[in-house]
Parts: structure tokens; C-alpha cells; sequence
């Protein structure tokens, strides 16, 4: 199984974790940490979940959530990646995939 490289910004700080992208027209790629799962209320688009070990190894994830949901998983993992709408089924991103992590600066 192939890696996977994905560009993200890096949720750094508090308000970054509590907002994620709320507000934003556009997803991208952006890593939370957090233990407690995600939602999606107040967003105004569809995005895409991968949730990733220690060793960037995703190990739940969820295509196309839309705007007002919750998705949740094992509290043992805290890093996940919100992603644009269609990166799963456009990378082929499965549960094993490893994922390489690359730091959007913008």
C-alpha cells in the first residue's frame, strides 16, 4: 500500500482546534488534535475525515460528512485530518494507509 501525501495546516492553538474550519468558504487540509471527535455544525460544505496514529497510520476515517454531523472514534487516537471533500476517493486513502504529512505554510 502506497503512502499518501497530504498538505495540511497545523491546528496550533486553542481557538485553531475550537474553529477548525467554520467560517471558511473552502475546506483544506487541516490536523487537530483532539480526543473528543469533530463536528461539523456551522460549516457550509461537505469535507472528508482521516484519523491517524501515531505513526501517520490512518486508522478510521469517514468520506463526505456533511455540514450538522459528529463523527467520533476511539479516544486513544488524538490527530485528525479534515480534508476536502473527495481527497479519501481520490487517494485511495483505506484504513493501513500511511500518510505523510507536509506542512502548508500558508
Amino acid at each position: 500500500m502506497p503512502d499518501v501525501q497530504v498538505t495540511a495546516r497545523f491546528a496550533n492553538n486553542i481557538l485553531d482546534r475550537l474553529t477548525g474550519l467554520i467560517g471558511k468558504h473552502q475546506a483544506h487540509g487541516l490536523l487537530i488534535r483532539t480526543r473528543f471527535g469533530i463536528h461539523t455544525f456551522f460549516l457550509k460544505f461537505p469535507i472528508d475525515v482521516v484519523v491517524i496514529d501515531k505513526d501517520d497510520t490512518v486508522v478510521k476515517l469517514k468520506d463526505y460528512i456533511k455540514p450538522h454531523r459528529i463523527f467520533l472514534w476511539n479516544p486513544k487516537y488524538d490527530r485528525v485530518l479534515e480534508l476536502p471533500k473527495g481527497t479519501i476517493k481520490e487517494n485511495d486513502i483505506t484504513i493501513g494507509t500511511k500518510i505523510r504529512l507536509s506542512k502548508d505554510s500558508s
